[in-house]
């Protein structure tokens, strides 16, 4: 065998080997970054269930006719503004995703308010579909939850992998950036203020 072969096929298998490792990369985190992207869009999947549920929840509330017409109209509000705060799964920025949330907590607040004036109408608490609709909203709020922490755990080992040396080389090469995680909103660290004055 010619010397000069030697060096050759020494680089050749070291410059296959390090193809593979950058496909093996690739291809890996290309993996992780559409799981992150399903489970995001599994958030935005429970959120739409909840946005369904209380159309119809309005709707059933709207049926008494001495309810607060007040209290509606900011729950009807609030859901057109948290149905029209969308983000595109290719494009979770922080700001997109504190927006979005920013939209899902002004219709939590106005639906906890909703929930609480109810109290004043037995006419209401006692109406099967109300109760109903009420029973799935607490599961949908669950459910809500579970998607949130199911995205962050993707976002999370999405990150890890893209982040890690050697990995974070070829991350950058390969345009992988961070993704934002699901943060809770801003206060929640407090406990709220629980005011049963019903006058």
């Amino acid at each position: 065998m010619k010397k000069w072969l030697i060096p050759v096929i020494v680089i050749a298998i070291i410059a296959f080997g390090i193809y593979n490792w950058a496909v093996g990369f690739n291809n890996t985190a290309v993996e992780y970054e559409a799981n992150a992207k399903t489970a995001w869009s599994n958030v935005e999947s429970s959120y739409q269930r909840r946005n369904d549920l209380i159309g119809n929840l309005v709707k059933t509330v709207q049926g008494a006719a001495d309810f607060e017409r007040n209290t509606l109209r900011e729950v009807i509000e609030a859901r057109a503004k948290a149905t029209s705060t969308t983000i595109d799964a290719s494009n979770l920025t922080a700001e997109n995703m504190a927006q979005f949330q920013q939209a899902q907590s002004g219709l939590s607040g106005a639906l906890s308010k909703l929930l609480v004036s109810v109290e004043r109408y037995p006419e209401l608490k006692a109406n099967q579909n109300f109760l109903e609709l009420q029973s799935q909203l607490e599961g949908t709020e669950n459910r809500i939850n579970v998607a949130r922490d199911r995205y962050n755990e993707k976002v999370n080992t999405y990150d890890i992998y893209t982040s890690k040396f050697p990995g974070s080389l070829l991350a950058g090469w390969f345009g992988f950036e961070e993704m934002p995680r699901y943060k809770a909103d801003p206060g929640s660290e407090n406990a709220p203020d629980v005011d049963f004055d019903f006058n």
